[in-house]
């Protein structure tokens, strides 16, 4: 199968680190201050991982996320701060439950629901990652997502406009502080679409609606991890694709899921 890389507009340089460093202005409030100018609505693993910072910024520390999931539900604007506004559902004595609410404009853009635990000992089960080959060639930078850079493997679906399975990593040092890699993994985990597999010159895949994260072990977001993307279903307009996420030993890290728009080719 031919290889297939992302396109790469007009490339924007900065910090997912710096990105990551929320102001607290209030309790249970934060502010995203780190502003750019770009062409196109905000990304959305940008809001998203910024969400999940701002929840775990409000539980223990031996807390991380095992789960997200979020709603897009209007288009952001990266030159304008974003405000998250936390909400403590229950601090269990082994989970808390947190609901963030992104705000720009006063108008709600994006809301999440995170769930942490502490980790505990049990049998572990699993299938591996499929074997794929090792990162290929020199790495490029991943559009749109500052601090990353990604290498082609061999692709198992014809998509057309950007590959389904590719290796990618985050060349900022993100230390020791799990929550800080969970959060570059969710970052990462909405850059490209599975659906895309159904892409054709007159439907094509579109805005993310929503999206799932499941972590199931530790991540490293400095080495580099694998998306494996699959398409599940199109109707009615949208379509559905899952996803693994994994080591270069094959260990299955994270699970997600994303309901993307299906719409007609815009039409010149």
């Amino acid at each position: 199968m031919p290889e297939v890389q992302f396109s790469h507009p007009a490339e924007i340089e900065g910090s997912f680190t710096q990105m990551m460093a929320l102001e607290e202005i209030d309790t249970n409030i934060y502010r995203g201050g780190y502003v750019f100018e770009e062409p196109y609505a905000l990304y959305g693993g940008q809001v998203a991982a910024q969400s999940l910072r701002a929840a775990g910024l409000t539980v223990e520390d031996d807390r991380h996320p095992h789960s997200l999931h979020g709603y897009f539900l209007r288009p952001g604007n990266a030159a304008k701060p974003t405000v998250f506004q936390v909400f403590r559902d229950r601090d269990g004595r082994s989970f808390s439950a947190r609901r963030v609410v992104a705000l720009q404009e006063g108008k709600v853009i994006f809301n999440m629901s995170a769930s942490f635990a502490r980790a505990v000992e049990s049998p572990e089960h699993g299938e591996p990652l499929p074997v794929a080959e090792a990162p290929l060639g020199t790495p490029t930078t991943l559009p749109r997502m500052f601090s990353f850079e990604s290498r082609t493997t061999e692709q198992v679906y014809d998509a057309p406009d950007y590959p389904l399975r590719f290796w990618a990593r985050c060349v900022e040092d993100l230390g020791d502080d799990q929550l800080l890699h969970q959060c570059a993994l969710t970052y990462l985990s909405d850059i490209s679409s599975g659906v895309g597999a159904y892409n054709s010159a007159d439907y094509k895949s579109d805005s993310s609606l929503d999206h799932a994260v499941w972590f199931h072990q530790d991540v490293d977001l400095n080495a580099w991890t694998l998306m494996d993307l699959h398409p599940e279903a199109v109707s009615h307009g949208r379509g559905l694709y899952r996803g693994r996420l994994g080591t270069q030993d094959g260990v299955h890290v994270a699970t997600i899921a994303q309901e993307t728009l299906f719409r007609p080719t815009a039409q010149g």
